[in-house]
């Protein structure tokens, strides 16, 4: 199992030349109500480094269950091209909830948002609509990669994008806990 996820975080300005590309040439997997809830330990708040770079969630999509913990790479820039990534579903959401309390880790931001999903060569893209953010895509690498191939593969994501004429595209490098949390320093990069 690779524990890496290669991946983008977009806004663009017009998403329907983006539907209707997905739509004639990619995969729909399907749609999903995802609730994502984040949390933090006491002995070791993630909030306190700046760019965040660890984020451990709880997410219930469509009544199945999945605990996620990532650690964000970035360079000196603040620029983040990969994260060592571990997931694994389970059973009873409300248990591991009281485990978190217990053990005095502490929910800090919950995210809800309806998410399609399309499997397009090698990236999984799907179009977010987050609560209270609006729309996003975000592309991920499904490939064999090592960690030394992500700065490659996500400027080729840029390509892709770039290449269907979809006016303005702006990156950031934060994800939406962080732009919830924190919206006057999220880094945006037009690309």
């Amino acid at each position: 199992m690779q524990n890496i996820e290669i991946e983008i975080q977009v806004q663009i300005e017009k998403i329907k030349p983006l539907e209707k590309f997905l739509k004639s040439n990619a995969k729909f997997i399907g749609r999903f109500r995802q609730i994502d809830e984040y949390f933090t330990p006491v002995h070791r708040d993630f909030l306190d480094k700046r760019p965040t770079n660890e984020w451990l969630r709880l997410r219930n999509a469509n009544s199945k269950y999945y605990i996620n913990y990532k650690n964000w790479h970035h360079g000196k820039d603040g620029k983040s091209h990969h994260a060592d990534e571990f997931e694994t579903g389970i059973a009873d959401i409300k248990q591991l909830r009281n485990i978190f309390k217990v053990l005095d880790f502490h929910p800090i931001i919950t995210v809800d948002k309806t998410r399609a999903i399309y499997r397009y060569k090698n990236y999984e893209i799907a179009i977010d609509k987050v609560k209270n953010l609006g729309t996003f895509v975000e592309i991920e690498y499904k490939g064999r990669a090592e960690r030394n191939d992500a700065k490659k593969i996500v400027s080729e994501m840029g390509e892709f994008l770039k290449s269907l004429n979809l006016g303005k595209i702006t990156k950031n490098y934060n994800g939406y806990p962080f732009i919830m949390l924190f919206p006057k320093e999220v880094r945006y990069e037009e690309l």
